[in-house]
């Protein structure tokens, strides 16, 4: 879908606004999101539901920091699932496979916060770790296209 198209359609929808371009706000996620991996990292021995969620918040304030910049937000409704759509479009097909995990992880997260009897374990938690840390990767990448002056910080 032509970016234009999905963007149009999001709106339409009402699940997505125009919205000035906000490098602050942007800023802010991204630095979150970094902290965010680190938690992941940090509760992987203590409790794999927290790393799997912290993972998952990282990419969740990563792809809204480059919507920020990109001059969009979220509107009600489904803001998870516009941010994995609008962040993977972003992403370019590139790296359709990466947009694909964000959105399993999205489904995952959302099936055992309310339905706590599915099991996840650390193997699945260490995957979530990992691909929210390229995902995070990416996602500065572009925002420091997007915005230069930026002050991001590093992933370690």
């Amino acid at each position: 879908m032509a970016s234009a198209d999905l963007i149009r359609q999001l709106i339409d929808g009402g699940f997505l606004k125009v919205h000035p371009r906000d490098a602050s706000q942007a800023g802010k996620l991204l630095a979150r999101a970094l902290r965010d991996i680190k938690t992941a990292k940090a509760n992987l021995d203590i409790d794999e539901e927290a790393a799997y969620t912290f993972a998952y918040l990282a990419m969740l304030r990563a792809g809204r920091g480059l919507m920020f910049l990109k001059g969009y937000r979220p509107a009600d409704g489904r803001q998870h699932k516009t941010v994995v759509d609008l962040a993977g479009h972003f992403l370019g097909t590139a790296y359709e496979n990466l947009a694909y995990q964000f959105e399993r992880m999205r489904r995952k997260r959302n099936q055992f916060t309310y339905e706590p009897d599915l099991p996840l374990g650390l193997k699945e938690a260490q995957e979530a770790l990992e691909t929210a840390r390229e995902f995070v990767r990416q996602i500065l990448r572009l925002s420091r296209q997007e915005s230069p002056q930026l002050e991001l910080g590093t992933e370690d």
